[in-house]
């Protein structure tokens, strides 16, 4: 076997393992992989901070269903990617962070930016590790993407001594491959005891989490849900894993990113088939409330989540794919497709009459009426790319999602920041899609610098910004201790003008400031990031102090604007 400079073995993994875009900052603690990645196919984009490196694999990641990879040298390289770590942590996405470090002759005696990573990376990765000898270079990336992508998916954090990092290893990339990912299946007399419970109810819904997506396993929920004509909720994380204009479709449930007719249909349905969800707090509210009358089978393929949050009535354990298609599978067996009856009349009446309006002419825009525009001016395979704020409250509301891996919101932890690396990500993974990413002001402020990233690297995409010079959410989370303090961003004549920001960058913008201007700078911005194969802003100035519709549980939701007039109907038999 051939001896050769471990860094090549290293870099000759990372291709076989599908990786084609890093994303990274080299620096000298990390120069032998860079040695190795220029002779290489892969393609290094250089970020403007480490952070947003992990955003934008993280993104690439999301789109792909293969490992994200970023790259740094040590010290503040590594500690500035733990927000990202953390967030592919939460979300379960697949990601490797490798960190340049200090010679090991050093680390005992406070050398420049040498720092601890492995230990502080620890409590967000599912696995931290030092190289120790070069000889375990190749073997140990082999089993970073094996565990990154095995059971519930996550983060990895690799850190490479430079004096390692110079070693060299004994590889033939033609005796190697990829470790196989194990796909862990039901047992089927947990599938057959679901399909009782199923049976057994008469109004059920489908819970479909982020899982289904991550499992590739949409189209195994379509037949199932298909078959037994069972409506389907979503959770944020689990948008577009059901097309929402199907009939079945039954909106989301939630204290803050939900429907009106969704959170409705929970609160009647008497079982839940949970798939690939965490019930995080935001989507449960009060769990009383939420568990009310309702039984709940839990699927996961994570054995610590089920009961993590509260007991289900049974917990299945397996990938969202087999599950879904066994129950599926045991459904045919126990009978032909079902007709539809009283409970999708019920929720398709729930839909028809328990909407929100998003079609307010007022000046300033009320931000309803910037989703209505995104909703009918961009195609059904867009891919949104949105994070943390009032604006995701209403990106979740309003916007409607049809495909999967085509709206990517950073769920759990929430970085602000994350939407400009992370749409980048995605169209670098994707050249042919439109990407638009949905940002906050706040938010946008956070990693701007990205911007010129997606510029020097002709990246096209969109941006819209919802624009009400506030910590938006902050600021409405304030009202009940009567308090507006610390939230205002306004100063001058408007605080940032970012349109000036965005072609400082070299980058075309435009600012709206009337609703019946946003369908042609929405046109205009798409023609131009096309054109100019740049990213395109468009900065819609919106109610400063307008609030989003939400509560401490799913039956006590505050509205804020005017609801459409409520219409009952007859849906019994």
């Amino acid at each position: 076997m051939n001896r050769m400079p471990c860094m090549e073995a290293v870099v000759q993994v990372l291709e076989s393992e599908g990786v084609d875009t890093v994303f990274g900052i080299p620096g000298a603690a990390i120069l032998p992989l860079y040695a190795a990645l220029q002779n290489s196919s892969i393609r290094h984009i250089t970020v403007r901070h480490e952070e947003g490196g992990t955003h934008a694999a993280d993104g690439w990641a999301r789109v792909t269903g293969n490992v994200g990879v970023c790259i740094g040298t040590s010290g503040p390289a590594g500690t500035n990617m733990i927000t990202g770590l953390y967030t592919a942590l939460a979300d379960s996405i697949p990601m490797i962070c490798v960190t340049g470090q200090a010679v090991t002759s050093k680390l005992h005696q406070e050398a420049f930016q040498a720092v601890d990573i492995v230990e502080i990376a620890k409590p967000v990765t599912k696995w931290a590790v030092q190289l120790k000898e070069p000889a375990q270079a190749p073997w140990l990336f082999r089993e970073a993407f094996r565990i990154a992508r095995s059971g519930r998916p996550g983060p990895v954090l690799i850190d490479l001594p430079l004096d390692v990092q110079r070693g060299s290893c004994r590889y033939d990339p033609a005796l190697d491959a990829p470790l196989p990912v194990e796909v862990p299946r039901p047992l089927p007399k947990a599938v057959r005891a679901a399909m009782d419970l199923l049976e057994e109810a008469s109004q059920p819904i489908i819970l479909a989490g982020g899982g289904v997506i991550i499992g590739d396993a949409t189209e195994e929920l379509r037949s199932l849900a298909e078959h037994l004509q069972i409506p389907v909720q979503v959770t944020l994380m689990g948008k577009g894993a059901f097309p929402e204009d199907h009939p079945l479709f039954a909106g989301m449930a939630g204290t803050q990113t939900q429907t009106r007719w969704g959170n409705a249909a929970f609160l009647e349905s008497d079982l839940v088939l949970a798939v690939g969800a965490r019930f995080g707090d935001r989507h449960t509210g009060d769990l009383d409330v939420y568990r009310r009358g309702r039984k709940f089978v839990h699927v996961d393929i994570d054995p610590m989540q089920i009961g993590r949050v509260f007991e289900p009535d049974l917990g299945v354990l397996g990938h969202a794919r087999p599950v879904l298609a066994d129950l599926r599978d045991e459904a045919r067996r126990r009978g032909g497709p079902k007709e539809p009856g009283r409970w999708p009349r019920r929720v398709a009446e729930l839909r028809g009459t328990m909407g929100r309006r998003d079609d307010f002419e007022d000046v300033p825009i009320k931000p309803p009426r910037v989703f209505k525009e995104i909703n009918e001016y961009f195609p059904r395979d867009t891919t949104f790319v949105t994070a943390i704020g009032l604006y995701q409250i209403w990106s979740g509301q309003f916007q409607t999602t049809y495909l999967p891996r085509r709206y990517l919101v950073c769920g759990q932890a929430g970085p602000l920041g994350w939407e400009v690396p992370a749409a980048m990500g995605v169209k670098l993974a994707h050249p042919e899609r439109q990407v638009v990413a949905v940002v906050g002001d706040y938010s946008f402020q956070f990693l701007m610098e990205e911007v010129a990233v997606a510029a020097q690297y002709r990246v096209p995409f969109v941006i819209v910004m919802i624009n009400n010079e506030y910590l938006g959410l902050i600021r409405q989370a304030e009202l009940p201790y009567g308090m507006n303090y610390a939230v205002d961003l306004h100063y001058g004549e408007g605080g940032i003008d970012h349109v000036k920001a965005m072609e400082a960058f070299g980058c075309p913008a435009r600012r709206v400031e009337l609703p019946g201007d946003i369908r042609d700078a929405l046109a205009w911005a798409t023609a131009e990031a096309a054109d100019k194969r740049l990213p395109v802003l468009v900065e819609v100035m919106v109610e400063r102090e307008a609030n989003a519709a939400m509560g401490p549980s799913l039956e006590s939701v505050k509205e804020f604007e005017p609801l459409p007039e409520l219409i009952t109907a007859d849906w019994s038999d």
